[in-house]
């Protein structure tokens, strides 16, 4: 029984042409008789009738016991992240801006939505499965929402925020004109080019689809509200929505992708090239590093449990390395480095300058591969950003040691130096050391803020792809901002202490935050020894502060440490009390 549920499988799989070798089987039976004795004949028709007949009763007993699905691999199922739930936790307030956001649309799919999307929030979705991957749904075990809810409904992630100015918002869409004064430049109509959408944007934000809701809410102070319900559109589009295109993007060194939606929107493709319980070998450089596309999620909803909003969103999604890349790529050079493995696996590994070869061949399973997908921020032309180079850049050097590594009053010299002599910027730099800590992240380099809000504005934490690579160990040089500057912001710090509390237990939130995205029906995205390790590496935080405060005292200027950054919060917690 075994052996037949075996080849049914195998035919259902491989594809055999069993129809093929009937016929063929049957022209040659027929050939053959016309040389065979009458006798002979009779007892050949009888044999054949008497394998029929058996053949027959053996199929009746295969239905009566269904087979197992054959699994190309014998490692993890590959899901479609249709069955998975993205609903974020909400705390239900207004919106940020009236005219800015959609203060009363409603959840309804637009034309590059998957029809099969659930229309409700809190469902999950299930587009259908093109591509017949096994589907699995579920949690990751010991997630517990309610903690995740519970936080963000607690006042620190609820704190009043000044109105935003005019001048507060990146981009505005201009304003309603007269029918008589309309121009061109009020509306924007696609052309609807093979594969896109047909496109009517005017002023309305009804009209706009998830990604340029995204980019009107990002303001002086954050790159998106946490509350808001457009978030979730935008997390939908980048898990479900068709792919269009698919083309490198150039610079970097590893392998890197610009998707395209129908609805004109754009993300950035990381590929799986890690399993999730891999660590990074000690011998490794940080520089030598792979890039972990769970890292970019888990990143994601990190920075968004700290309380910054500082990381565009990003979801991981299973992609049909052929249907959704290969066969839709206008990139010649990515198309010419696509092969098939020797067990069957498609491949491709594109062209940069280091991890861009088949020995470091991106490869699904045989064309399921996972991926996480970064929403993009607004282009170039219409919001230039600047890049700066960190303080406690490391040196990159198998040998030489950075300047900070170097002096220990490294922060006097930083703090005269613009733009960290006034203003939140060293704070913001010191809120960027702590999130690379707790995610064990040694490649920040650089940082970018955009132009438009000058030096008032915070740090984009981009590129996190080398974060979780280590669970074992824990690397004390990225906490040297806060070491040697002593200086923490009152908010981050309160967020902190919180978070060592049981009932808010920074892992369990995050093991509860990340059960949200897709990609958790194949595994979950972090290993508990990665969840552990964030505790862990909270309190070495808390405790790199309260030496902090103990050298402060002990010259009489322990008020020094914290940064109040919420003057007039009436909040019951306080840090003794926490």
């Amino acid at each position: 029984m075994q052996m037949i549920c075996s080849i049914e499988n195998a035919v259902l799989t491989e594809g055999w042409d069993y129809k093929g070798l009937y016929y063929e089987s049957q022209q040659r039976m027929r050939l053959g008789l016309r040389r065979w004795p009458p006798p002979l004949f009779v007892l050949l028709v009888s044999v054949s009738l008497a394998l029929h007949l058996v053949l027959a009763l053996l199929s009746l007993l295969v239905l009566q016991r269904p087979c197992d699905p054959h699994s190309p691999l014998r490692t993890n199922a590959f899901p479609h992240p249709a069955n998975s739930n993205l609903t974020a936790a909400k705390a239900g307030s207004p919106k940020l801006s009236p005219d800015s956001r959609n203060a009363g649309s409603s959840r309804k799919m637009d034309s590059n939505q998957n029809p099969h999307a659930a229309g409700k929030e809190g469902h999950a979705f299930s587009p259908p499965d093109r591509t017949g991957y096994p589907v699995s749904s579920g949690r990751s075990m010991g997630s517990s929402p309610s903690k995740l809810q519970a936080l963000f409904s607690h006042p620190l992630y609820n704190l009043p925020r000044p109105p935003i100015q005019e001048d507060d918002w990146l981009l505005r869409v201009k304003p309603k004109v007269k029918d008589n004064e309309r121009d061109s430049t009020q509306e924007w109509i696609s052309d609807s080019e093979d594969g896109y959408d047909a496109a009517h944007w005017d002023s309305t934000t009804e009209s706009h689809p998830p990604w340029l809701r995204f980019h009107l809410g990002i303001s002086r102070w954050q790159l998106y509200d946490r509350k808001d319900t457009d978030l979730q559109a935008l997390l939908e589009q980048l898990a479900t929505h068709r792919i269009v295109s698919a083309v490198q993007k150039p610079g970097g060194t590893q392998l890197k992708l610009v998707m395209s939606f129908p609805n004109y929107g754009q993300a950035l493709f990381k590929p799986k090239k890690q399993d999730r319980d891999a660590e990074t070998d000690f011998n490794l450089f940080y520089f030598s590093d792979f890039e972990r596309h769970n890292a970019e999620i888990a990143a994601f909803h990190l920075d968004r449990l700290l309380g910054f909003q500082r990381i565009p969103p990003v979801v991981g999604r299973l992609i049909n390395v052929t249907a959704e890349i290969k066969d839709i790529t206008t990139d010649r050079k990515l198309a010419q480095t696509f092969y098939t493995s020797p067990v069957g696996n498609v491949c491709f590994y594109g062209q940069c300058s280091y991890y861009c070869s088949t020995e470091h061949a991106v490869c699904g399973r045989p064309l399921a591969l996972e991926a996480s997908l970064a929403a993009m921020l607004p282009d170039l032309s219409l919001a230039q950003r600047r890049s700066w180079r960190s303080p406690w850049r490391r040196s990159y050097s198998r040998s030489k040691l950075a300047q900070w590594e170097k002096e220990p009053n490294f922060c006097a010299t930083v703090k005269k130096t613009p733009p960290y002599n006034k203003g939140t910027r060293l704070v913001d730099l010191i809120d960027m050391a702590i999130l690379d800590f707790l995610m064990s992240n040694m490649d920040r380099h650089h940082y970018e803020t955009f132009e438009k809000f000058g030096n008032n504005t915070f740090l984009l934490h981009l590129d996190n792809g080398r974060a979780f690579g280590r669970h074992s160990r824990d690397e004390p040089s990225v906490l040297a901002p806060l070491e040697q500057c002593c200086r923490i912001r009152r908010s981050t710090l309160l967020r902190l202490q919180l978070l060592s509390r049981p009932q808010y237990r920074l892992s369990d939130v995050m093991r509860a935050s990340l059960s949200q995205d897709p990609l958790t029906a194949v595994a979950p995205l972090l290993s508990e020894p990665h969840l552990s390790a964030l505790d862990r590496r909270l309190d070495a935080v808390l405790q790199t502060v309260r030496r902090c405060q103990g050298r402060r005292r002990s010259v009489g200027r322990s008020d020094d440490v914290v940064y109040d950054d919420m003057a007039g919060y009436a909040g019951g917690d306080t840090p003794a009390r926490l």
